[in-house]
């Protein structure tokens, strides 16, 4: 099975993870998949030092989104300059995302629906409205909006409804 290729994939890199990670993206988004594994081989160890058989890459698609998963080694790691937006439709969405990715990862909830994953990986959980909200072309319902976000750290959607619409 291979993942069709789309013109930009994001690539994670793992510390010897890369497998564990995908299949727990894997298994938190519907309609997903892993799609192919790669492994090393002998040639390059001079240069990787990976075992020979062990994980290279891992092809998979979150909601039809192709990503790859890469155990490079110990030399980067993840921060919050690149996240993945999660946008849902509603507060159950919210709490199912937030409850699973933020699990076994810091304790410390991020502002604003941001969390880190177990594996150091930075998502926004979203509900899909909230661009919309932060847009209006009234500025006073944009400006509560910003106010009740800046006080979150889960997203609260009935808030953020009430705040645009002024209640």
């Amino acid at each position: 099975m291979t993942v069709s290729l789309q013109k930009i994939t994001p690539c994670l890199w793992f510390d010897g993870q890369a497998e564990k990670a995908a299949n727990y993206y894997v298994n938190i988004f519907p309609n997903s998949r892993i799609c192919d594994i790669s492994h090393y081989g002998e040639a390059g160890k001079e240069q990787h030092g990976k075992a020979a058989g062990s994980v290279l890459t891992v092809s998979f698609e979150l909601e039809g989104q192709a990503f790859m998963a890469l155990n490079g080694g110990p030399d980067f790691t993840f921060n919050e300059a690149v996240s993945f937006v999660v946008n849902c439709e509603t507060q159950e969405e919210i709490d199912h995302y937030w409850e699973h990715l933020s699990a076994g990862g810091p304790k410390k909830a991020q502002q604003c629906g941001w969390l880190k994953d177990k594996f150091g990986v930075s998502w926004q959980v979203v509900p899909a409205i909230l661009p919309k909200m932060l847009t209006d072309h009234d500025p006073a319902k944009t400006e509560r909006v910003m106010a009740a976000l800046m006080g979150m750290k889960k997203l609260d959607l009935n808030a953020l409804k009430h705040a645009f619409a002024g209640e």
